[in-house]
């Protein structure tokens, strides 16, 4: 009897290499697809984000679907270990092809369809299975090249897999989408994939393939990596296509940044569109009803020192710096390249005011929850223009702990005002929010705009909708004491352009309507917000 605890050599006849090389070799092939497969994985949880949004909720039917497809792809495994060699590899050849084309398919679905989540669905199942048939068939090759215990094999492959899987994990948000972006990137990981597969097995196991398998070989991986390739070559096309196909024809500007993916469309300011993954952030049609109602109820009072975290877009700031008492403006942004192409972009420039040009205005590139630990002086207004808290992404910056750190920040009589999301559509969400801010310290006093007081576009990211009766922009206003309640009661600033003009007539003109809801004060003051 063989002790089977014991390693046990000789099998490598027929092999080219040593068998300490040969091990080498496949674990490496192991490393490599590992770092491929968790790249494929992270892709398609970036893109579900994206294209569907509500993260978490993507990302688990990602994940569990894979693993799930994972434990499908080992069992099926089984039936090919009596051909390890050649079913590796073309499994690693499908495995490329579907890994490295489900980028481009998963946005033409979203793009012309309409629809990514039967696709995203049916790419997690595909890929599960096959990176899970990886593991039964490298585990006989390594034993085929360097016979040994189980037990050893077994350390041995899944330590590889563990560490290449940290380097996918790794180089995706920090090499491949800053350099190469999300459907490129993935074409390269599957090139990469099929490569390494392919040389494993048509160079270290060659002499237990027979020529037709090798041939076969050579052609699917082949083809994989031309097929790639020449996806690669006409990306760009694609992506030019793909978003003329979701944002229209007039795409002026869409660079993906380290932080997200920005588009702007518009022939000049009275058109344009700022998207933020998708998500239309500002539109020039409506911005100034949201802005304004956002800025204004809070410059009642002291205003010398302002806070605007997020915005930099710089509408925010232009409604701020309307104010000339006011002495110095803050804006706290996480992606600079918001700000720099508020800064350029003649048409979005225009809109916001040229704000940046103002010497009051500094500018600040960071996160808005580590950059209010430390001590930066005390404001007299803080305006939270940031991301829809229904968007995952952002909910530290709507919890009771980041309007805990606010409330330090302001001064004595300071004010705060949130945009809580719309209140007609997700109350829920709205007054989660209202309950964090009392949380962190802070009386609130609620208020939204409605569409009743003038139809505005679809703004997904801050509420806004087609549907003038049901859709709105919720806000809080806050502070210590009954500042927010004093502040909200003041009203609205006096006109200053044609359109605050047109909102005052709009706003009386609804209350001469009796429109439920519309404080007496619309015909003293331009103010179309209600408190709710």
């Amino acid at each position: 009897m063989i002790d089977q605890q014991m390693p046990l050599r000789g099998g490598a006849a027929r092999l080219p290499v040593r068998p300490r090389t040969g091990r080498f070799l496949v674990l490496a092939a192991v490393f490599v697809c590992a770092a491929c497969g968790l790249v494929y994985e992270l892709e398609l949880v970036a893109l579900a984000s994206y294209l569907v949004g509500d993260s978490v909720t993507q990302a688990s039917v990602v994940l569990s679907v894979m693993v799930f497809a994972m434990g499908i792809g080992s069992l099926l495994a089984k039936r090919l270990r009596c051909r390890a060699a050649v079913g590796f590899g073309m499994i690693e050849a499908a495995l490329a092809l579907v890994g490295g084309s489900s980028a481009l398919v998963l946005y033409a679905s979203f793009a012309w369809l309409g629809d990514s989540q039967y696709a995203l669905v049916g790419f997690s199942l595909a890929i599960g299975v096959l990176i899970g048939a990886e593991i039964p068939l490298l585990m006989t090759l390594i034993q085929r090249v360097d016979r040994q215990d189980a037990g050893g094999a077994v350390a041995d492959l899944f330590a590889a897999d563990y560490v290449g899987a940290l380097v996918g994990g790794l180089a995706f948000p920090f090499l491949l989408l800053p350099m190469l972006g999300q459907l490129t990137g993935a074409l390269f990981t599957g090139a990469v994939n099929a490569a390494a597969g392919g040389a494993l097995v048509l160079w270290v196991f060659r002499r237990d393939l027979s020529p037709r398998s090798r041939w076969l070989l050579v052609l699917a991986n082949a083809s994989v990596i031309a097929v790639l390739a020449t996806a690669t070559v006409l990306v760009d096309d694609f992506e030019r296509a793909a978003r003329r196909a979701v944002y229209g024809d007039q795409v002026r500007v869409a660079v993906q940044t380290g932080v997200q993916e920005v588009v702007v469309t518009g022939a000049d300011r009275d058109s344009l569109g700022l998207y933020l993954d998708g998500r239309l952030r500002v539109s020039a049609r409506d911005e100034y009803r949201y802005h304004e109602a956002l800025v204004h109820p809070a410059m009642n009072g002291a205003r010398a020192r302002v806070l605007i975290l997020g915005g930099g877009d710089g509408l925010a700031a232009r409604e701020v710096l309307r104010y000339r008492d006011v002495r110095a403006v803050t804006v706290v942004e996480l992606d600079p390249a918001v700000t720099r192409l508020a800064r350029t972009d003649p048409a979005l420039s225009e809109l916001n005011g040229h704000a940046f040009r103002d010497p009051r205005l500094t500018v600040v590139g960071a996160d808005a929850f580590p950059w209010l630990r430390a001590d930066h002086g005390r404001y007299d207004v803080v305006v939270s223009d940031l991301p829809d808290p229904g968007i995952t992404a952002s909910t530290k910056l709507y919890s009771a702990e980041f309007y805990g750190l606010i409330a330090e920040a302001l001064a004595p009589d300071g004010r705060l005002v949130v945009h809580a999301g719309p209140l007609g559509a997700r109350p829920r969400t709205f007054w989660t929010v209202e309950a964090s801010v009392r949380a962190g310290g802070l009386a609130t006093r609620p208020y939204r705009v409605t569409g009743r007081y003038a139809g505005f576009a679809a703004s997904p990211d801050r509420g806004g909708g087609e549907d003038q009766e049901r859709e709105d922009w919720g806000f809080l206003l806050a502070g210590p004491g009954e500042a927010p309640r004093a502040a909200l009661a003041a009203g609205g600033p006096e006109p200053r352009s044609l359109r605050g003009r047109e909102l005052r007539e709009g706003a009386r003109a609804a209350a001469e309507a009796r429109l439920p809801g519309l404080l007496p004060s619309t015909l003293v003051h331009p103010r179309y917000w209600e408190e709710t």
